[in-house]
């Protein structure tokens, strides 16, 4: 029998063509001796066709399936995934094959979601599947990144070391993301609370003031009534607010779903005052710890910066290094195009420039990235403490206005019958 294939060779470039077997898993098979990775099988006569990674696996369940995209929505926790990286890294380090430490952590697992992704990944290892392969069934669980540095610490016989390394990848992305959470969290409390205090100024006590001055019939000043009917507007005319709101989010999405929209609005977000600094060493950290820890374990670099352009998260950033792999393919260097980008400081472009000379361009992203942490965790914990007075102040000048506009009236009653 004939099969119709297309792959990707080593370099990540897709190939097409047939190739003789006795079934669909021959093929498959065939295919990854002569160092292709099978993208899409089919009979050449038209029938079954099978895409790689979704090898059938004698035994497997489908409610296990029905289970993750019910419960769990296809995703696991930073934190668990973490683990589970560290833990096999462990066992495998102490000698066990494959398929035996992905049955211990299923049964030491509590997690069920988690338990029922390693039981998946154990049955696909056992019917003939690599490790990698497993993984790329549950794309929204292994990231890219994920699947092909097992895959590259797979082909060098080093898997251990590449899980430990993806751990404190992952380790130390997770530390950043709580650093700010937790740095945010206060001023998030106080936006809250002021929300709430306002609202219930407006829907609540001014139109008992109101009403008051309507019993007294006297003339409002120009600030009162203005509040009057901002208070008055807001009682009777909610839900403008909330289609307003709700319009905004929804261009928003709609404008982020668009390359040239997205362009925009990251554009807009790197320019942005004090957050845009903030945003643009978020990402050069994430540039930086991706390629590094993609390129020491193993991952050609061509690969590396496709797999850094997907999992970025800023199209502006993106955009540079697409323009890295062109020039990299071309034979030129990796500082240009960076240059050109105008998103990378000149320190940072020095840096890579040093590294790449000197042949240690992994290590000097991981340094980068290290630094660039450190002064995201700085400039983050700087910028609450600014906040925080600054929220507070603006409250006390809101509860303010809103106090002296409802009084102004009555100390004029008050002045008109001294």
């Amino acid at each position: 029998m004939k099969f119709d294939y297309i792959a990707t060779d080593a370099q990540g470039k897709q190939v097409k063509g047939s190739v003789g077997a006795d079934n669909t898993i021959s093929a498959i098979n065939i295919l990854r001796g002569r160092g292709l990775f099978p993208l899409n099988v089919t009979e050449a006569s038209g029938g079954q066709s099978l895409e790689s990674g979704r090898i059938p696996i004698p035994g497997e369940r489908r409610e296990s399936f029905t289970f993750l995209k019910k419960f769990f929505r296809g995703t696991l926790s930073l934190k668990a995934l973490t683990v589970f990286t560290r833990q096999l890294a462990v066992l495998i380090d102490a000698g066990l094959p494959i398929l035996k430490c992905l049955h211990l952590l299923k049964e030491q697992e509590k997690n069920k979601a988690l338990k029922e992704t390693v039981l998946t990944l154990a049955n696909a290892v056992e019917s003939g599947s690599t490790f990698s392969e497993a993984l790329e069934r549950f794309p929204k669980i292994f990231t890219k990144l994920y699947v092909s540095m097992v895959r590259a610490g797979e082909a060098g016989g080093v898997l251990d070391e590449v899980l430990n390394r993806l751990a404190e990848f992952m380790e130390k992305s997770q530390r950043l993301k709580s650093r700010i959470k937790s740095a945010m969290i206060y001023p998030i409390l106080v936006m809250v609370f002021a929300f709430g205090i306002v609202t219930f100024l407006i829907t609540v006590i001014i139109p008992k003031f109101a009403d008051i001055f309507l019993e007294l019939d006297i003339d409002l000043p120009t600030l009162t009534t203005v509040m009057i009917n901002i208070s008055d507007f807001s009682k009777r005319r909610w839900y403008v607010f909330v289609l307003i709101v709700s319009l905004l989010i929804t261009a928003l999405r709609i404008t982020n779903r668009r390359p040239k929209g997205k362009l925009k609005l990251d554009q807009l977000k790197l320019k942005m005052p004090i957050f845009g600094d903030i945003i643009r060493k978020i990402s050069i950290a994430r540039f930086s710890r991706t390629l590094g820890t993609l390129m020491t374990s193993g991952v050609p670099i061509l690969k590396a910066l496709m797999i850094v352009r997907d999992t970025i998260g800023n199209e502006v950033v993106s955009r540079a290094v697409t323009s890295v792999h062109d020039s990299i393919r071309e034979g030129e260097s990796i500082v240009d195009p960076l240059k050109q980008s105008e998103v990378f400081p000149p320190m940072v472009i020095g840096m890579i420039d040093v590294g790449e000379q000197t042949g240690n361009l992994a290590e000097m992203l991981v340094k980068i990235a290290d630094t660039y942490d450190e002064e995201v965790d700085v400039t983050v914990q700087g910028l609450t403490s600014i906040l925080e007075p600054l929220l507070i102040i603006c409250l006390a000048f809101i509860v303010g206005f809103i106090v002296i506009a409802m009084f102004l009236p009555l100390i004029k009653l008050m002045q008109g019958l001294a």
